[in-house]
């Protein structure tokens, strides 16, 4: 008769502890994840000089300002992403329909981040994160920021609260 091992081997254990830490690793990352775009956001907008900021500002304010320019829309969508992002790529239905939905009113707008001179405006939103959706007011500033995959019924819920505001 042979003799079983019933016993588990210290790499065995070694290895149900690595797993064990990957497992509580992530878990934190996805609890303080918002924690962790807020600190790399801050990063990012200390990479804005005050030219930059100022010169931004004043492109904004000429081309998302409707009161000024007297464009139709009521509100920017401006969705921060990139083509080779697969939660960017499923954005992209949602920005359809909302542009669908709101044709006159939303002007939909996509910032490939990948695009160098989209840099300063990825400075001035302190985007460290893709994809990530600004909406701004009928004066250009900022109402909603979300990163992340949000659903167009959420983004729809957001934009009729903000058109009967107006």
């Amino acid at each position: 008769m042979t003799k079983q091992k019933s016993s588990i081997s210290a790499k065995q254990i070694l290895n149900f502890v690595f797993l064990g830490l990957i497992v509580v690793f992530f878990i934190a990352l996805f609890m303080f994840k918002g924690r962790l775009n807020n600190a790399a956001s801050t990063i990012v907008l200390s990479q804005a000089t005050p030219e930059t900021i100022s010169a931004v500002s004043a492109h904004i304010d000429s081309v998302y300002n409707y009161r000024k320019n007297s464009k139709p829309f009521e509100i920017t969508f401006l969705e921060f992403g990139s083509t080779s992002c697969s939660a960017c790529r499923r954005m992209e239905k949602g920005m359809q329909e909302i542009q669908d939905l709101y044709p006159n009113k939303v002007n939909v707008v996509f910032i490939n981040v990948t695009k160098k001179e989209n840099h300063d405006l990825l400075n001035f939103y302190a985007i460290a994160v893709i994809p990530t959706q600004v909406l701004l007011d009928k004066t250009g500033k900022k109402f909603f920021r979300h990163s992340g995959y949000i659903s167009t019924n959420e983004l729809r819920t957001l934009i009729d609260k903000n058109l009967t505001q107006n």
